[in-house]
């Protein structure tokens, strides 16, 4: 049940004023004013069990979208369950430099800081993708942040890591996500400069984790604040969350993942260290290490790391050179890559399947990244940008928005043939918005062709012209 909580304070930012805020328990409350001296807003979420006489951990969650309740709702399930207070700014944008994003963020903390009666030592930031990498380096800049929780992406920026100002960094991966060999890296990396660090690996066909793996990762930050001191220690609490953690490493023991439950039981020695005497842990993993399944699993993965590693640069290189030249001939090669790798998904190995989906993700994120970088040239390059567009559509079949805008730009450049081409293929893979074709930007004279009318009437029915029988 959602309770009203009253709470009325001095809000201190970069200003200082009175408001009276209404606050939910167990629900978001959206669009409260950061300060009256700027016109930003957030949301938050308080627990259900929340009381102002008791300090609460945070999670200030980014997303670079703007979007702080959709953001703060992703977590919600897994911050009622571990007790952690959420926010998230609705001013953040991608649009924005990292400087201003900064601001942004740190105006936000204060307010919260300022409203809400927090934990010292236990305040966090959280986010998915490329907003969890804006997450991972607001630490850098914002000392009174504790850790991270960055799901699906590696650390921002590694150059910019302070070994003096260290802070929990907590990695949540699909072994299917592009990103997963990059975390891997990022591992070694933390531990070479001894930041405390965690990577909850897991496999499935969704690429974000459950919600029990996301309060997995709550929890990694709560065991570390009873660890330092900053957390009274709970011995039901470490006791509980040590048999939940080793379940489910002996869980992924007896479907045979023996690389899962490696991961899992190196987490744990890290988490329990400081609480918990691990000498059974360290036989177990140690059982594990030496078993048959475990070597031929980690060599395996090893060696389609290899394979893949090589595929990438080839990505990368062929790449390079069509946007250089134009070479829509290459779209051919790109089209095999794609029939490649759908066979691969049949494949009976799991680290070949899983290879598989890596590189699909790559060559995907690969050419977003090149589309964005073109659209903020001061001059658009329109021959790239559409050669880059068609090679979406190859790589990403279902993304109408690839054919979509290769329709608009062919007819921007009047090439019509190419554009009902691609309109053909559109709507052969399911498109069914009408309005969308017909506002669609450069093609007021295509709409009117009767190719184009045909074709709509041909897929959808009711084309908005008539097509004049001859």
């Amino acid at each position: 049940m959602k309770k009203l909580l009253l709470l009325t304070f001095v809000l201190t930012s970069t200003a200082i004023f009175s408001q009276e805020l209404r606050l939910l328990r167990g629900a978001i409350s959206e669009n409260l004013v950061v300060n009256d001296s700027v016109n930003e807003t957030f949301s938050l979420y308080l627990p259900s069990n929340f009381e102002v006489n008791k300090a609460w951990p945070v999670a200030f969650v980014m997303d670079l979208k703007g979007k702080g309740k959709a953001a703060v709702s992703m977590l919600l399930g897994a911050a009622e369950q571990e007790g952690y207070v959420l926010a998230s700014s609705d001013n953040i944008s991608d649009s924005l430099s990292i400087s201003e994003n900064v601001l942004i963020a740190n105006r936000m903390f204060n307010s919260v800081i300022s409203t809400i009666p927090l934990a010292k030592n236990r305040m966090y930031t959280a986010g998915f993708g490329s907003s969890a990498m804006f997450a991972s380096i607001l630490p850098t800049f914002v000392r009174n942040i504790n850790g991270v929780i960055s799901i699906g992406a590696s650390v921002g920026n590694v150059e910019i890591l302070n070994p003096k100002q260290p802070f929990q960094f907590v990695g949540l991966v699909n072994r299917e996500d592009y990103n997963f060999t990059e975390m891997l890296n990022s591992r070694e990396l933390l531990n070479k400069l001894k930041f405390p660090n965690e990577l909850i690996v897991f496999d499935g066909d969704r690429m974000l984790p459950e919600g029990d793996l996301i309060a997995n990762a709550f929890r990694m930050l709560t065991l570390t604040s009873m660890a330092k001191g900053h957390l009274e220690k709970d011995s039901s609490l470490v006791a509980s969350s040590y048999d939940r953690f080793l379940t489910l490493a002996n869980s992924n023991i007896s479907k045979q993942k023996p690389l899962l439950a490696t991961y899992q039981l190196l987490d744990m020695e890290k988490i329990f260290n400081p609480l918990v005497d691990l000498d059974t842990l360290k036989a177990t993993q140690k059982t594990l290490r030496r078993s048959s399944n475990y070597r031929q699993a980690n060599r395996s993965q090893n060696s389609y790391f290899l394979k893949e590693s090589f595929t990438k640069e080839d990505y990368n290189y062929y790449l390079e050179e069509d946007i250089i030249t134009y070479n829509y001939a290459n779209l051919g090669w790109w089209n095999y890559q794609m029939q490649e790798l759908n066979k691969l998904d049949k494949s009976s190995n799991l680290y070949e399947r899983q290879m598989s989906s890596r590189l699909r993700g790559y060559i995907n994120a690969l050419v977003s990244d090149n589309i964005d970088f073109i659209e903020a040239e001061d001059v658009v390059d329109y021959e790239a940008l559409n050669l880059l567009h068609m090679l979406k559509t190859i790589t990403s079949p279902k993304d109408y928005n690839a054919y979509l805008e290769v329709i608009s730009i062919s007819s921007k450049m009047e090439d019509y043939g190419t554009a009902l081409f691609y309109l053909e293929e559109l709507l052969k893979n399911g498109y069914t918005d009408k309005s969308g074709l017909y506002s669609l930007e450069h093609t007021a004279l295509f709409r009117i062709m009767p190719e184009f009318n045909e074709m709509v009437e041909k897929y959808l029915k009711g084309a908005r012209y008539d097509v004049i029988e001859r």
